[in-house]
């Protein structure tokens, strides 16, 4: 008999968006792949990736990375001019793109950028379908982690 071996998804977080998540609640999310160039590549690999302020746009048809930074490395771009904050291109499924464009639409919803990871050796970001949180929102949600928080400290200490 032979023993099927399952390989783990090896998922290494590179930048995550921590803003996106206190200023939105997401309701449903996505995992796309990027069009990178090779110096690009080589700088996240460094971990030189930034998602904030980040934002997704749908552009005829084509979902579009916006305000993602990524400092080039010195010695990997040196033929190359870098622009850092380059537009770049997502790739998704066609009904996936027809599902944003209509939430975005109809319901008044933002797709940010959550988190740029590496998912078998491909660089993939995970965007979200957000809606804007009021300000009793945050001050909930930062009381209701604090509690958790609270709570966790009284089972340990018990």
């Amino acid at each position: 008999m032979t023993k099927q071996s399952k390989k783990p998804t090896s998922e290494r977080i590179i930048a995550q968006n921590r803003k996106a998540r206190h200023d939105y609640s997401i309701e449903t999310q996505f995992e796309a792949g990027l069009v990178l160039e090779g110096w690009e590549v080589k700088s996240l690999r460094d971990g030189r990736g930034q998602l904030q302020d980040s934002y997704v746009t749908l552009r005829n048809g084509e979902a579009w990375l916006i305000n993602a930074h990524i400092s080039p490395l010195k010695s990997a771009s040196t033929h190359v001019e870098p622009d850092p904050i380059r537009s770049r291109k997502l790739l998704l499924h066609c009904n996936e793109i027809n599902k944003l464009r209509k939430a975005r639409e109809a319901q008044g919803y933002t797709i940010v950028a959550l988190d740029l990871h590496w998912t078998h050796n491909r660089a993939k970001v995970k965007i979200g379908l957000a809606k804007g949180k009021k300000l009793h929102d945050k001050r909930h949600s930062e009381k209701n982690r604090d509690w958790q928080r609270q709570k966790q400290r009284i089972m340990k200490n018990k």
